[in-house]
């Protein structure tokens, strides 16, 4: 069955930097684009960032351009999140997302920027 497992939150201090990572099994992952999407609490669920399945073409929110960085590698089935300049309002659970017919899920990582 499809799978996909975020890892790499945490806590940080603003400024600082993550990078968060997503496994993906069950399906041919190199030949589906891939999201991360990002939920506060009390919010709406907001895209952050996608990338092809080439790794061609990567487009951001305006929230995070320049200081995100989405990539990916097919030979391992991850996609990365590089998360740098952090600030608090980028706290959140991060999820990791593709659409197969349907949206894919995983559970999230949390990821809190607090002094």
């Amino acid at each position: 069955q499809v799978q996909l497992v975020e890892s790499g939150g945490g806590l940080v201090q603003p400024g600082g930097s993550l990078k968060l990572s997503c496994v993906a099994s069950g399906f041919t992952f190199g030949l589906y684009a891939m999201n991360w999407y990002r939920q506060a609490p009390g919010k709406e669920r907001e895209w952050v960032a996608a990338i092809n399945s080439a790794s061609s073409t990567r487009n951001y929110a305006d929230s995070v351009k320049g200081r995100f960085t989405i990539s990916r590698d097919n030979a391992k089935n991850t996609v990365y999140l590089q998360m740098n300049s952090l600030e608090p309002a980028d706290t959140a659970m991060y999820l990791c997302n593709f659409r197969m017919g349907k949206n894919y899920w995983g559970q999230g990582t949390q990821v809190t920027v607090s002094s």
